[in-house]
């Protein structure tokens, strides 16, 4: 068995090895400078160590795992536009150093790399694994195209909120982990139990995310805080706030979403503190902590002795409960 540590220097190697030969260099640079960024690569990482629950051999599997991490920064690249981001893991995002029709573009070549790497798997498991990738990709459209419509929404569920941030989201986590004991063989409930771990603990993740954005330290989280609140972005600490507001409280909190010129630091202070009188941050925690333990529970429902679960539980861990 690899640790999560040995599996992350494995695949950065991999990584930061590829080549991209054709031409034009305008296209590919941008993709190279998006891999260059690193990260935790915790999707591939995942699909790994899903893998090697079962077989030692994970390089074989690299190139499909290559395939999800050039995926998921596809996603980035265009979420990072659609956003007006500026910031991803505290450098410059593609739109910011080239221009928006780049970054279109070069995130389309990644998703047709990313189905390249993809289909370099065994013959043998070759449909499922691209039926469960395409199901995941559309799947993620659908959850981006759900998170963009709450943009104009005030009464956005926290039943709404959930469903889209397991499509936006935990998804893909879900399917690295299934595609990681799909191509090492597993049983079908073992490779079950995975993807439901991966949606559990993805949903765990986002929440995790939306803590951070309000509460976390710029050099660690890699984001600008309070980019959330400044977009009106439909949270669940937004959700839940517009829960428990009093009268007063929700027309000082409307007026800060209604508002269409304001100064960011002030409106960042403004909402944070009405965050906090209401207990938002606890409240968000709990739910973590809940999606958290359901996680754990599918995977101690995987069939493989406990030995061979803990490198996988410690990283998801360290993950969940890293410093803000």
């Amino acid at each position: 068995m690899f640790t999560a540590s040995q599996i992350l220097d494995k695949i950065n190697s991999h990584i930061a090895a590829l080549q991209f030969i054709r031409t034009p260099e305008g296209l590919y640079q941008p993709i190279e400078y998006v891999l260059s960024l690193g990260g935790k690569r915790i999707r591939p990482v995942l699909m790994l160590m899903a893998y090697n629950l079962y077989k030692e051999d994970i390089a074989s599997v690299y190139a499909p795992a290559t395939g999800v991490e050039v995926y998921h920064n596809y996603t980035l690249l265009h979420d990072d536009l659609m956003d007006r981001a500026d910031l991803r893991r505290g450098k410059p995002t593609v739109h910011k150093i080239w221009n928006d029709n780049t970054a279109i573009l070069s995130g389309d070549a990644m998703l047709v790399m990313a189905y390249q790497y993809m289909t370099d798997c065994a013959p043998e498991y070759l449909k499922e694994v691209l039926d469960l990738f395409s199901r995941t990709a559309l799947e993620i459209c659908e959850g981006q195209q759900m998170d963009m419509e709450f943009e104009f929404r005030k009464d956005v569920s926290e039943a709404e909120y959930l469903d889209m941030i397991r499509l936006k989201t935990a998804v893909l986590l879900a399917s690295a982990l299934k595609i990681g004991a799909i191509l090492a063989g597993a049983s079908a409930l073992d490779a079950d139990f995975l993807y439901q771990f991966g949606v559990r603990i993805g949903i765990a993740f986002q929440l995790r995310d939306d803590l951070l954005d309000i509460y976390g330290d710029t050099e660690v989280f890699g984001k600008k805080i309070g980019g959330d609140i400044l977009c009106n972005k439909k949270t669940y600490m937004l959700i839940k706030a517009l829960e428990r507001v009093d009268e007063l409280e929700r027309k000082n909190l409307n007026f800060w979403l209604d508002a269409e010129t304001f100064d960011p630091v002030e409106k960042i202070q403004a909402v944070t503190s009405i965050y906090d009188r209401l207990n938002i941050r606890k409240i968000c925690e709990n739910k973590i902590r809940e999606y958290y333990d359901l996680a754990m529970e599918s995977l101690n429902a995987v069939s493989v002795i406990e030995e061979k679960k803990y490198e996988l539980k410690n990283v998801v861990k360290l993950l969940m409960y890293r410093e803000i």
